[in-house]
């Protein structure tokens, strides 16, 4: 599963861009957003260390794509995209062996969501201090968590709207030649004045008929079903 786009911005949010490295409260050495020696992806970061912004965006990509697979390996009940991605920023930030442990993933495992979120909350110390920009971002990710994801409409499947525009098709085709056929055949047992005035009628019949296949057809044409 990968993180969405909101999950990256909150990461990219929180860790901030860094070109040059530096030691994070932590005491951990850091570079680009937040990416240290931890993550594997074949940087690590020391003292003097300076990368291109076109770098620390890759080495975001491969380290939020290690840590979403780590993510995903341990949860084993239904998450959505913005769960997932929430949980995904708390591992980046407090790596993938303290979310295996995390009360966070135990509760979300057990199907206690309430739970879960306020266990994200408690990650807010380095350094055995609470931080002002670890509780901003605990809440931004709880907020995430919580954000219901859009559901689109489903397409119905082209197979079978055809098929049901075929029908129905036919349909308007048949009740107008039904029409059009029991109108000729009540024509031909009258005379003189009647014959006319039920040829008016037939004409009339068979033109209704043709203009609702007409209409059928448009909207089919301009998607309407």
């Amino acid at each position: 599963m990968r993180i969405n786009k909101a999950g990256i911005d909150l990461i990219k949010e929180f860790e901030g861009l860094r070109l040059e490295a530096y030691k994070c409260p932590a005491g951990v050495w850091t570079i680009g957003y937040g990416t240290t020696g931890r993550a594997g992806v074949g940087i690590k970061p020391a003292a003097g260390m300076v990368i291109t912004q076109a770098e620390a965006e890759w080495y975001l990509e491969q380290a939020v794509a290690k840590f979403a697979a780590g993510v995903e390996a341990v949860i084993t009940a239904p998450v959505d995209e913005n769960e997932f991605a929430s949980m995904t920023s708390l591992a980046y930030n407090i790596g993938l062996s303290g979310f295996r442990k995390s009360s966070a993933l135990r509760h979300f495992n057990a199907g206690d969501k309430a739970k879960a979120a306020a266990a994200i909350k408690l990650w807010n110390k380095a350094g055995g201090k609470v931080l002002t920009g670890l509780v901003r971002r605990r809440e931004a990710e709880v907020e995430l968590f919580w954000t219901p994801v859009p559901v689109e409409p489903a397409e119905p499947p082209q197979g079978r709207t055809s098929a049901a525009q075929s029908r129905t098709v036919q349909s308007s085709v048949v009740q107008g030649a039904t029409a059009v056929g029991g109108s000729v055949a009540a024509l031909n047992s009258l005379d003189g004045a009647a014959q006319i005035i039920a040829l008016v009628g037939c004409f009339v019949i068979g033109a209704l008929a043709l203009f609702i296949l007409r209409e059928r057809l448009r909207k089919w044409a301009g998607g309407d079903r």
